[in-house]
């Protein structure tokens, strides 16, 4: 069962890159109290994700922040030095967003929000949605129905959301 609006978000942790290596990050203590956009996406360093949906975010974060969001975050399953890397190399890091490794998938599957295609590689990936969580309750959810769009969870159709 996929979550929806009204919900609060699953008690969760995930990783980050930080100065000395990878650093825990408790979801609950950095939503609590605080405006944040989440996006997450099928896989760092793929096509959409890349091209499309990453740059939706920072060209958009100047905007987000115009309407009170405190934090721009983008999850994937994938482990904190590639999304380190990946953040580094589309601007994201620069733009403020912060890059959030879901690398055992514990939060996409709590979120009900996983999905696995074989023959692209994709094994418990997440599917591709933006989100506006205000104190850890989501009050606005914009999915996709093929992973291989950004169109309702690009950063701009999130923008006009709120």
């Amino acid at each position: 069962m996929s979550i929806s609006k009204g919900d609060k978000l699953p008690i969760t942790t995930l990783i980050q890159l930080g100065a000395d290596g990878p650093e825990a990050v408790d979801l609950a203590n950095k939503t609590a109290g605080r405006k944040i956009v989440i996006f997450a996406v099928p896989g760092a360093y793929t096509g959409v994700c890349t091209t499309a949906h990453v740059p939706s975010f920072v060209r958009n974060a100047d905007q987000f922040a115009a309407k009170g969001v405190d934090e721009i975050i983008c999850i994937s399953v994938n482990d904190p030095f590639v999304m380190g890397a990946w953040g580094e190399a589309t601007g994201a890091t620069a733009a403020g967003i912060t890059m959030l490794g879901d690398a055992e998938s514990t939060f996409t599957k709590a979120m009900g929000m996983d999905f696995t295609a074989p023959p692209a590689g994709l094994i418990n990936r997440s599917k591709r949605y933006a989100m506006v969580v205000e104190d850890g309750t989501i009050t606005v959810l914009h999915e996709e129905e093929n992973p291989g769009q950004c169109n309702v969870s690009a950063g701009e159709a999130l923008l006009e959301a709120i």
